[in-house]
């Protein structure tokens, strides 16, 4: 992750953007996410607050959330709206985008689990329900970017998904946000008020989005809260997940390698009490509850 401030050159880039030019910011660190650099920018004078997401050099996410974000068009306010780009780093020094400012902060730790987990699966559902016409020719194949390849070591679950995974791909299509967990939406006064780092947005199955989300609040609160998520989720989608069990396999397996990586982030938004060892824990005692699932 790039670790650096915005440099003068970025700010300046950002205030032209902005309508502003020769305008100061104020500038701070936006928390979570490992994948992009994110400040917000409050305009000294006139502007507002835009938010600057630095990608590294080569990068191409950078030109592909600017794509993403513009067919979105703000999903009625629920995703930020894309302000300028600099998708080859010509004016910011790498590859970037500078977007509108959503309402809220990202916390994992005030919410109660309960009730994040139910606001997590009715957002869901309303991205999920967005027409994909509009954005064919737009977004990549999520299975194909988000399937990896099933080794020896890949985890207890890549057998089942090697006998049966091939199904998945074959379910109907979604606007799939990718990376849908609890530290890439935002809470304003108790309320969900946004979804942010649209970077992986994809069109695949939606049991893509609700798997990994599932893993995410097992891990976080444990299985009730996953439950909780799904419960909502149905309610709002008005329909059922097909081969739940074997999405929760693909998101375990997935994220097999990983799991422990993910620390930084629950730390910086709030959950301090959890250990690597932990993360491992659970995650482990999710799987051997999902295959139980799949027998």
């Amino acid at each position: 992750m790039i670790k650096t401030e915005p440099s003068r050159a970025a700010l300046e880039w950002a205030a032209e953007a902005a309508g502003v030019p020769g305008s100061g910011w104020a500038v701070s660190r936006l928390l979570g996410g490992a994948h992009a650099a994110t400040h917000l920018l409050r305009a000294e004078r006139g502007g507002g607050e835009l938010v600057l997401r630095r990608f590294p050099a080569g990068d191409g996410a950078a030109a592909y959330e600017a794509r993403v974000l513009r067919a979105l068009d703000g999903l009625g306010g629920w995703a930020p709206r894309l302000v300028a780009a600099d998708p080859d780093g010509a004016r910011v020094g790498g590859p970037a985008v500078l977007i509108s400012r959503l309402p809220g902060r990202a916390d994992l730790s005030t919410a109660p689990a309960h009730t994040a987990a139910q606001a997590l699966g009715r957002a869901l559902a309303r991205v999920h329900a967005v027409p994909t016409e509009r954005l064919a020719g737009v977004l990549r194949d999520g299975m194909a970017a988000g399937s990896r390849p099933l080794t020896a070591d890949a985890g207890p679950g890549a057998p089942v998904l090697a006998a049966h995974g091939d199904r998945l791909a074959r379910q109907q299509p979604v606007l799939t946000h990718f990376d849908f967990w609890s530290g890439n939406v935002l809470w304003q006064d108790g309320e969900l008020t946004g979804v942010v780092d649209w970077s992986g947005a994809s069109l695949a199955p939606r049991g893509f989005d609700v798997s990994w989300c599932r893993l995410d609040l097992a891990l976080l609160h444990g299985p009730a809260a996953a439950e909780a998520f799904l419960t909502a989720y149905r309610e709002a989608a008005g329909t059922v997940v097909a081969d739940l069990a074997l999405w929760d396999v693909f998101a375990l397996t997935n994220a097999y390698h990983r799991v422990e990586s993910w620390l930084p982030n629950y730390h910086e938004l709030g959950r301090t009490d959890l250990t690597a060892v932990e993360l491992r824990r659970r995650h482990t005692a999710w799987t051997a509850a999902t295959l139980e699932r799949t027998r």
